[in-house]
């Protein structure tokens, strides 16, 4: 077993650390857990050798895809490969499209852990009347923070052929709020930006203050990370679920945060149990197949329990808790990254050439 302190020699006395610059898709509906009693249970690698081959073997495959920007591994905490295939360097801050979906997803599990809310049973009605559109369908008042975080509103989706038309909307949570239903809900995920804005949106009602402000204060302070101000709608509330910018190594951190049970250096962002209540399959993408909990996908790889975020273009955030492992990949945001093309490949090879080998070694 390779112990922390022989990877951090391994660490100190290789190039993996370096900020370089190269020029050259069966879901299970089991939850993800992060029981660290797992993964005392799976083997790492017995040598500094094997790790080393293990990331050298990555690294060549991911060099050559011609999409990805940057790729940051983090193994029970320690950071074992932080590198820039192309574009600007790993500690640089990049738009994560989607993932910021994941982001919301975490202030409102620390707005539970703060108070702020009491349950995720909780209407519009009861939080934020102020937000919903005269004349609301009883359906809207009576939408819940589940089924916001879920994308399960069952109104038409404001993402895809219709993001453009929303944000060229007058006011994007009354457009959102009076689209038509499509089914009830709590039914089928809809993937659509329009609930995790609305759920900003709360968040920064109930506070007063602005999702920009609450990201910097209860995610970036423990995380000692920043987040530049991004879009804002002509309400003046942050663009809840896209647009979000993060380095690399921060990304891993939001990982990080998810495997040490919402704490960071004895301070809790959120509780345990929120942990557990994101990687428990609440529904399931339309598009992918993979379940999908509080704001994180699910599905797994290489036979281990996994969880992903996932941002337009291939931006991703994969986490498998039995290894203590974090993977975060930035890519081209100007090209889609379907589920059956490019989404898959960086699947595949993280779990092909990461998750398999530090799980069989």
């Amino acid at each position: 077993m390779i112990t922390r302190r022989r990877l951090l020699e391994h660490l100190l006395s290789t190039t993996l650390l370096g900020v370089a610059s190269t020029k050259a898709n069966a879901t299970s509906a089991s939850a993800v857990t992060t029981d660290s009693s797992n993964a005392d249970a799976v083997s790492l690698p017995k040598s500094d050798a094997e790790l080393e081959d293990i990331l050298a073997l990555f690294r060549a495959e991911a060099q050559q895809q011609e999409r990805l920007k940057a790729t940051v591994i983090s193994l029970r905490g320690e950071t074992i490969f932080a590198e820039a295939f192309r574009g600007p360097p790993v500690n640089r801050a990049v738009n994560i499209k989607s993932v910021s979906k994941s982001v919301v997803a975490a202030l409102l599990g620390a707005a539970r852990y703060r108070s702020v809310i009491q349950s995720l049973d909780q209407t519009l009605e009861e939080l934020t009347p102020g937000l919903l559109p005269k004349n609301a369908d009883e359906r809207v008042r009576k939408l819940t923070l589940t089924d916001l975080v879920t994308m399960r509103a069952g109104l038409q989706r404001t993402s895809g052929a219709n993001y453009g038309v929303w944000v060229n909307s007058n006011n994007w949570i009354q457009h959102v709020l009076t689209r038509p239903f499509v089914d009830e809900p709590g039914g089928r995920m809809l993937y659509s930006t329009g609930d995790t804005h609305v759920l900003g949106a709360v968040l920064s009602e109930l506070t007063g203050r602005s999702l920009h402000s609450l990201a910097n204060d209860w995610l970036g302070k423990p995380l000692n990370i920043a987040f530049p101000a991004w879009t804002r709608d002509p309400q003046g509330y942050f663009l809840g679920g896209n647009e979000m910018a993060l380095s690399p190594l921060h990304l891993v951190k939001l990982g990080e945060l998810y495997l040490n049970n919402g704490l960071v250096n004895d301070q809790r962002v959120f509780d345990e149990n929120w942990v557990s209540d994101t990687f428990t399959p609440r529904t399931r993408s339309l598009f992918s197949g993979d379940g999908y909990g509080y704001g994180w996908f699910l599905r797994p790889m290489a036979g281990l329990p996994a969880a992903y975020a996932r941002g337009y273009g291939g931006q991703v955030v994969h986490v498998i808790p039995d290894l203590q492992l974090t993977v975060a990949i930035t890519s081209n945001t100007s090209q889609r990254a379907r589920s059956n093309g490019y989404m898959t490949t960086l699947h595949e090879l993280v779990e092909r050439l990461v998750v398999m080998p530090l799980k069989t070694v």
